[in-house]
């Protein structure tokens, strides 16, 4: 996955933080960086730092929340929707190749990943 995104001059994290800033502002107005690491289950620090990299790029804006000026709020520039929307491509094609042996027993696999999760999710 890195290696694909590399062509972008991403990592997979990044692209992660990206597409749910994307996925985030089409529920919510205002999108915190504790919100995005919540939702993509990322350390908050983690998510801060690699924040301010995609921030350095111009890929996004952190900007001080009205309401909590301890937090960040988060919006994707226009580059870094099509920067998204490329490495969107890419992930989804790299997809489709290692999960393409498949073919048609695709469903009965993601049955059977549903059922380890739901099965696990006591345990965690």
């Amino acid at each position: 996955m890195n290696a694909g995104l590399n062509q972008l001059g991403l990592t997979h994290v990044q692209f992660v933080l990206l597409a749910g800033i994307i996925w985030l502002s089409q529920a919510e107005e205002t999108i915190t960086q504790a919100r995005l690491a919540a939702h993509a289950k990322t350390d908050i620090m983690m998510t801060s730092k690699v924040l301010r990299a995609l921030e350095k790029r111009g890929l996004i804006k952190r900007e001080t929340n009205s309401k909590d000026t301890r937090a960040k709020s988060l919006k994707i520039t226009p580059e870094g929707y099509e920067i998204t929307i490329s490495a969107t491509q890419i992930v989804d094609a790299i997809d489709r190749n290692f999960f393409g042996i498949l073919d048609n027993h695709i469903h009965e696999f993601n049955e059977h990943l549903v059922s380890i999760v739901n099965a696990n999710k006591t345990r965690v």
